[in-house]
C-alpha cells in the first residue's frame, strides 16, 4: 500500500514538472517568434491610431540616451492586386533605418531584404501573401498594385476617384509566424505616406536600444519624456493579453495537477489508516512502555512524510530526466508539418520545482494528519 502511494505521488509530481516546463517552453518560443518581428520598444498614441510627428518630438527622442535606431512607421489596411489575384492585407511603411533593427533580414527566404534601390521602391512581403497571389520574385514586368480608399465627398460616382492606386515591385519574401506572413507587406515610408496621404502622421515609432543599455531603462526614459499622450511598450507589453493568457493557463494547470496530487495523496491517507488499524497492538505496547500520544502521532506523520518525500524525489528526478530528453532528443513532436519547431519546447525553471515540492509538503501533511491523530486513540487494555 505504501509503495502504491509512493508511485502515485511520483507520477503526479513528474507530470506536473513536465507540463509546467512545456508551458514555459511555449511561452519562450512565442517571445522569440514575436521578437523577430516586433521592436524592442514601440511608441504609440494613447488615443487614436496615429499622431503627428513634429520636429520637437523628433528632437526629444534623439536626445534620449540609449536609443540606437528610431524607425518611423505608418500602417493601415489596403487592397493588394497582382495580375488577377486580390487580397486585403496590412501595408507597413517604414523609414530607411528599419533594416538596422535586425528583425526581417534573417527571415528572408527568397529575394533580397531591400526596400529601395536607387529610385525604385521594393516591397518585402510575407510568404503566405506570395503564395496566395502567386507572385514570383523574378518577374520584372508585373508590379504589385495597391489600392487605398480616399476620403471622398458624398456624390462621387467615378470609381477611379474612390481609391488611390500605387505600384511597387516585389523585392523579398519573409517567413516568421503565420499571423505575420499572411498579413504584412513592408514598403518604404515615403511610398506609404503618399499612398495613405498621411503627411506628418505616424501610427507608431519603433526603437532599437544601444548596446550596453537595458530596454526597461530606455523605455522608462522615453515614457517620462513623452508623458501620457503616448504608450511606450516593451516586447512583452506589445502582446500583454497573449502572455497573460499563457501565465493564467500555467496557474490553472498548476492547481489542476495539484488537485490530482491531492487525489493521489488519498492513498497515503488510506495507507496510514490501515497501518494504524494493523499496528494497534504495537501502539498499545508503546503506551505501556511510557510513550505519549504525541510521540505516536509523530511516528505516523513521519511514515506519511517518508512515503510522500520518496515519491516526490523520484517524481522530480524523473520529470527532470524527461525534460532533458525532450530538450535534446525531442521525445514528443508537435505533429504539424508546417510548425516552426519540430518538438514541444521545454524550459525548466527552478521555481516550478520549488513550488511543486511545497505543494507536495502541504498536501502530504493534510493527508497524514487525520490518520496520525486516529492512531493515537488506542486503549491499552483492549489491545494487549
Amino acid at each position: 500500500m505504501s509503495i502504491i502511494s509512493m508511485i502515485g505521488v511520483a507520477i503526479g509530481t513528474m507530470a506536473l514538472v513536465v507540463v509546467l516546463s512545456v508551458i514555459n517552453g511555449l511561452e519562450e518560443n512565442i517571445r522569440s517568434l514575436y521578437g523577430s518581428f516586433d521592436p524592442e520598444i514601440k511608441i504609440e498614441a494613447s488615443n487614436g491610431k496615429s499622431f503627428i510627428m513634429t520636429d520637437s518630438l523628433t528632437q526629444q527622442l534623439n536626445g534620449i540616451e540609449g536609443i540606437d535606431a528610431l524607425t518611423e512607421v505608418v500602417e493601415d489596411n489596403a487592397l493588394v492586386e497582382y495580375k488577377e489575384a486580390q487580397m486585403i492585407i496590412k501595408i507597413k511603411g517604414v523609414s530607411d533605418n528599419f533594416l538596422r533593427q535586425n528583425q526581417i533580414e534573417h527571415t528572408i527566404i527568397e529575394g533580397d531584404s531591400k526596400l529601395k534601390e536607387g529610385n525604385v521602391n521594393y516591397a518585402i512581403l510575407g510568404r503566405s501573401i506570395q503564395l496566395q497571389l502567386s507572385i514570383p520574385m523574378d518577374d520584372e514586368f508585373n508590379a504589385i498594385k495597391i489600392y487605398y480608399p480616399k476620403d471622398v465627398k458624398i456624390g462621387v460616382l467615378d470609381p477611379s476617384k474612390l481609391f488611390k492606386k500605387k505600384s511597387i515591385m516585389p523585392g523579398g519574401v519573409f517567413a516568421i509566424e503565420q499571423q505575420y506572413t499572411e498579413s504584412y507587406i513592408f514598403v518604404p515610408l515615403n511610398f506609404a505616406l503618399d499612398l495613405f496621404d498621411f503627411g506628418q502622421k505616424r501610427t507608431s515609432l519603433e526603437v532599437k536600444t544601444d548596446e550596453g543599455f537595458k530596454v526597461t531603462e530606455v523605455k522608462d526614459r522615453i515614457a517620462s519624456i513623452l508623458g501620457k499622450d503616448f504608450k511606450v511598450l516593451n516586447g512583452d507589453e506589445q502582446h500583454a493579453s497573449l502572455l497573460r493568457a499563457i501565465k493564467t493557463e500555467k496557474l490553472i494547470v498548476f492547481f489542476v495537477f495539484s488537485f490530482i496530487l491531492a487525489l493521489a495523496s488519498f492513498n497515503i491517507f488510506f495507507a496510514l489508516t490501515m497501518l494504524g488499524i494493523e499496528k494497534k497492538k504495537d501502539v498499545a505496547v508503546l503506551y505501556s512502555m511510557g510513550a505519549t500520544p504525541k510521540l505516536v502521532k509523530r511516528i505516523f506523520l513521519a511514515e506519511g512524510t517518508i512515503i510522500a518525500f520518496s515519491g516526490a524525489i523520484v517524481g522530480l528526478v524523473l520529470g527532470f530526466v524527461v525534460c532533458l530528453l525532450q530538450q535534446h532528443v525531442g521525445l514528443v513532436s508537435m505533429g504539424m508539418q508546417s510548425s516552426v519547431i519540430d518538438a514541444y519546447p521545454i524550459k525548466m525553471e527552478v521555481t516550478d520545482f520549488i513550488f511543486t515540492a511545497i505543494s507536495i509538503i502541504i498536501i502530504t501533511f493534510l493527508a497524514s494528519y487525520r490518520p496520525a491523530v486516529m492512531s493515537t486513540k488506542v486503549e491499552i487494555a483492549n489491545n494487549l
